[in-house]
């Protein structure tokens, strides 16, 4: 999309907010159900802003318009928002404001601050509401102006879903259940409201085809403690019979209606009139209520206890969901139990991890040797070298679909994070330099993730060093040994010690939670160094993956990333306590050709040999015999 193109589309939608009497309008990256990636219909912000990346918040003023996104994105976003008059916001850099603050100073009494209150999560949208209570604003959170604005809005998907047998799932949905159950039991809730796609198709053993790479459906759910509802898209739940568990099926558009008519169902339930954010959890009323029969505070707070309670993600309900269950009963936004139940594998799940990673790594390994091979020989692009990897993993039995779409980037496109090529940026690779590529399968036994860069001809000393920095990274982390109730941020340090001493840093996590057969990015586990007000910490518990995957990225010239997936395993319990360490499920050769022993000590070529022999043993006999003469080179020894 032309610069100019984004232009004319924020004067269409400035228009429609001055039609509306709003005079900041904010637009998420979200979906109604706080996902990261998302279909093309909610892609709004992309459409006004032309800024394609998954994170990101566009706030349109009358005059001016910002958008904010992280680290990884910064060098992306200078390119796609050039020339478009929206400046461009680098979050927690020096001197940048959020985005709440930015709006304090920018609101005046009177003013009004739109959103669509279906795709700004619970959490946000108090702040946002504190935020115009404080200035003496408006807010508008009914109307979707973009939706209004918008010429041509791609309609909601609504693709079949198709029920995981248990032989997959490792566990009935039954069982699963049972288990919700029991921890909503312990918190005292009546029910759970689930809004997070990814969740919900752990929850009933079920997948879609909604979001492009996500298998995941479009859908709600309502667990009570004998009743359950689902609400799936007419053609998404044809086909599927959950109803073995108790699970009734409704129309996914008439969630709102049922909430307003049918929810709760508790017989004598008083709504709850007031809420209160404490760690995470709504306790006590805030401010002095009179009913019409005359009752006062003190009586419902009386009448709260006899409330139904309602367990639901802050971070994933929207706002507009939050403020219709908090007058249906007393509404707790905490942690949905299903978010570290999903994150802990099973060991069907486990087992078959670790048989799909083997095929995805070899399938790797032969598009590296291939690559190798042709380069400098033949045309070859990014897109055709991310065709080229996507068609050797479509070999695998039980490949279905990418995890995401593939990072291919060449020299200095290789140095903006979450690059995607275009007819625009696509580039030749030439017999020179190196390739990153960040890329993934969503296989019948698993979902996987892994970036290796790739040496396609003469390298740089200043390349070299960054690249052994990187990779030793990696494998320092990996071999982490732990006390059980260690969290991410305890380990991160392992992977940046190295580079921060050579005043090096990269702008991302150094890893992320994975799902399985589901979203490639998944909590509530992660590994990254900053501490954050509020931000919630997960230990890392055994039957866990996550992602190891430092980087450094010099823009205008160069990127790097090596990232392995690791399953979290229980080491050795003992009078001092459980220790836990990881294990590799990624085994693909670091190229040799990048690593110099002068950037690395002798523990780390240890480290390296070590690695090597385990991807040589266990891929070896996955690959042809011209494949295997090259691995066999390729792990030898430094």
């Amino acid at each position: 999309m032309e610069n100019r193109e984004a232009a004319r589309r924020l004067s269409v939608l400035r228009r429609v907010m001055k039609e509306n009497g709003v005079h900041y309008y904010m637009i998420t990256s979200a979906d109604c159900h706080g996902s990261e990636y998302v279909h093309e219909h909610f892609r709004a912000r992309a459409y006004f802003s032309g800024f394609t990346g998954s994170n990101g918040t566009l706030l349109v003023g009358a005059e001016q318009a910002a958008l904010w996104t992280d680290g990884r994105y910064f060098l992306q976003a200078e390119e796609e928002l050039a020339g478009s008059g929206i400046e461009l916001m680098r979050m927690q850099e020096r001197g940048v404001p959020a985005i709440e603050d930015y709006l304090r100073d920018a609101l005046k009494a009177g003013d009004v601050l739109g959103f669509d209150g279906n795709c700004v999560s619970a959490e946000q949208g108090k702040k946002l509401e504190k935020i115009c209570g404080e200035k003496k604003a408006g807010i508008c959170y009914d109307k979707d102006l973009a939706d209004i604005a918008w010429e041509g809005r791609p309609p909601l998907p609504a693709e079949p879903a198709r029920e995981l047998p248990e032989e997959y799932a490792g566990e009935s949905c039954a069982d699963k259940l049972r288990e919700v159950r029991c921890v909503m039991e312990k918190e005292g809730a009546d029910y759970l409201f689930l809004s997070s796609l990814d969740d919900i198709m752990w929850l009933f053993n079920l997948r879609g085809g909604d979001v492009p790479c996500n298998p995941v459906a479009l859908s709600y759910a309502v667990v009570g403690k004998d009743d359950c509802i689902l609400f799936l898209q007419k053609k998404a739940a044809e086909g599927i019979s959950p109803a073995s568990c108790g699970v009734e099926i409704r129309e996914y558009g008439t969630l709102f209606t049922w909430l307003k008519e049918e929810f709760p169902k508790k017989k004598g339930c008083t709504a709850y009139r007031g809420e209160k954010i404490e760690n995470n959890r709504v306790c006590g009323v805030t401010e002095r209520h009179i009913t019409e029969d005359g009752n006062t505070e003190e009586n419902d707070r009386k009448s709260a206890k006899s409330a139904v309670r309602i367990l639901a993600s802050g971070e994933t309900l929207s706002y507009r969901l939050m403020k219709i269950l908090s007058e249906k009963g007393e509404l707790i936004l905490g942690e949905s139990p299903t978010e570290l139940l999903k994150a802990i594998k099973n060991e069907v799940e486990l087992a078959k991890s670790r048989e799909t990673y083997l095929l995805d790594s070899a399938a790797l390994c032969r598009f590296i040797f291939w690559l190798k091979q042709h380069v400098g020989k033949e045309e070859i692009t990014e897109i055709s070298a991310a065709d080229k990897l996507a068609e050797f993993r479509g070999q695998i039995p039980g490949f279905t679909d990418l995890s995401f779409t593939t990072i291919c980037g060449y020299a200095d496109n290789g140095a903006i994070v979450h690059y995607a090529a275009d007819e625009k940026t696509n580039r030749r690779l030439e017999d020179r330099g190196m390739v990153l590529v960040d890329s993934g399968g969503q296989y019948m036994g698993g979902t996987t993730d892994v970036t290796r860069t790739i040496v396609l001809g003469e390298v740089k000393e200043e390349e070299k060093k960054i690249f052994s920095l990187v990779a030793v990274a990696m494998l320092r982390l990996s071999e982490a040994v732990f006390l059980e109730g260690a969290t991410g941020r305890t380990l991160d340090i392992l992977a940046r010690q190295d580079l921060w001493r050579a005043h090096l840093d990269y702008k991302h996590g150094t890893g992320h939670g994975i799902g399985y057969m589901l979203n490639v990015h998944e909590g509530p586990q992660r590994i990254s160094w900053q501490y954050r007000k509020g931000a919630k910490e997960y230990a890392l518990r055994p039957g866990m993956l996550i992602s190891d995957e430092p980087g450094m990225y010099m823009a205008g010239s160069f990127g790097v990333r090596t990232e392995n997936i690791l399953e979290v395993v229980k080491e050795e319990e003992n009078e001092y306590g459980t220790f836990l360490a990881f294990r590799h499920l990624t085994y693909v050769p670091i190229d040799r050709e990048a690593l110099d022993k002068r950037f690395l000590t002798e523990e780390d070529v240890v480290r390296i040999n070590k690695y090597h022999r385990a991807v040589r043993e266990k891929i070896l006999p996955l690959l042809n015999k011209e494949e295997q003469k090259w691995l066999i080179e390729a792990t030898e020894d430094l």
